[in-house]
């Protein structure tokens, strides 16, 4: 291959996406926020603010200089860890980087050879990935089906499986906005002597007793791993894996993502501390979000919109990838900040707005953005 054409293969899939109406680029942030999920408007609250400067001024480091197992291990992700199994109601708490990370080191480490996965077919792509990567045979159900999920365990016993079972699920999906049916699994997973994984990204801050999330009613369970999202509503960055301490022991000793990785800021880990203190000390922020959902699902059905989902996340199907596109553009030259959501994100023939509500945005920007949404719906091409 001529050297001129190192970069051939990447500009021929970039060619075939955007004539497929799915090249991604990246823009920059602009216009009133219905993309976000800053759920509770905590990424830039002045107490977030004035946690950081004084976790500064107190000497708290902002990186952690090495992994968890050398030097990285601080005060801060002791006392955030400590702080966030009380606060879920869990035995131990350990912390990661990102959501994206702390799935596929849960899926890397836990789940043995042997044992079986059974996914929900919409968890998030980190779920997918460390399904992959990870020793057990994993296999899909159909979404928030409880009995696709027991027919999927009871057709690989009868195929001769007899590791433990691993059922893994989103609390609230990040596309759909719909609730997993979490009493159901609970139950399949005890009659199956199953692992219930759980991910809260968009439920953590949002759902629950002080926003503990939806499975709160189940933290005691010793066979439920969680994964609480910090980026989302708790306005930080990283995850918290909640379980119970043997697991917590194991990943500290076999979690490659854990072992090799750099820790997280002890910055952050401040930060996430104080969100988690917002959330017992100003519980009207969740109840505020709560009603400016109800009151966004009255004024869509008002309108004539249909709306799939009952929770903050709002998916507006078009159908069309480039119609998508068209209308969020449209949306986005109105000062709305909405995107466009195509496949593989979501499946084929879906694509859609994303709608995301958080206390970034009133009563009166919904209400205008609603508005501009039926307007320019009605001039897409044909």
């Amino acid at each position: 291959m001529h050297p001129a054409d190192k970069d051939a293969t990447y500009v021929r899939a970039l060619h075939a996406l955007n004539d497929d109406n799915r090249l991604r680029t990246l823009k920059p942030r602009g216009g009133i926020d219905f993309t976000s999920n800053d759920y509770l408007g905590l990424a830039s609250a002045p107490r977030m603010k004035t946690a950081l400067l004084a976790a500064l001024e107190a000497g708290t480091p902002i990186g952690a200089g090495g992994s968890r197992l050398l030097r990285g291990n601080c005060v801060e992700h002791e006392r955030l860890e400590l702080e966030a199994a009380r606060f879920f109601g869990a035995q131990t708490a350990l912390v990661f980087g990102s959501g994206y990370v702390a799935n596929f080191a849960i899926l890397t480490t836990l789940p043995q050879r042997g044992d079986l996965l059974v996914l929900d077919s919409l968890v998030h792509a980190s779920i997918h990935e460390g399904a992959r990567a990870g020793r057990a045979e994993f296999r899909i159900s159909t979404q928030n089906d409880p009995q696709s999920v027991e027919n999927t365990i009871r057709d690989w016993r009868s195929q001769g499986g007899i590791g433990r079972v691993w059922i893994v699920v989103e609390s609230v999906y990040s596309m759909d906005g719909d609730f997993a049916p979490l009493k159901d699994l609970v139950g399949i997973a005890s009659r199956h002597d199953a692992f219930l994984m759980v991910d809260e990204a968009h439920a953590t801050g949002v759902y629950g007793e002080q926003g503990r999330g939806l499975t709160g009613p189940y933290e005691r369970n010793d066979n439920l791993v969680v994964v609480h999202t910090c980026g989302k509503a708790l306005g930080a960055a990283g995850a918290l894996v909640v379980a119970s301490t043997a697991i917590r022991d194991f990943m500290v000793n076999r979690c490659r993502p854990f072992i090799f990785a750099t820790a997280p800021s002890p910055l952050m880990a401040a930060g996430i501390r104080e969100a988690l203190l917002i959330l017992q000390e100003e519980p009207e922020r969740q109840q505020r979000l709560a009603n400016l959902v109800a009151f966004t699902h009255r004024e869509m059905k008002a309108r004539g919109l249909r709306c799939p989902s009952n929770s903050q996340i709002v998916p507006y199907i078009v159908g069309d990838n480039a119609q998508a596109m068209q209308l969020a553009s449209a949306m986005q030259a109105l000062g709305f900040d909405i995107r466009g959501i195509r496949p593989p994100t979501v499946p084929a023939g879906t694509a859609r707005l994303r709608i995301s509500l958080t206390l970034n945005v009133g009563e009166q920007d919904v209400s205008a953005m609603l508005d501009a949404l039926i307007h320019e719906t009605r001039g897409l091409s044909r």
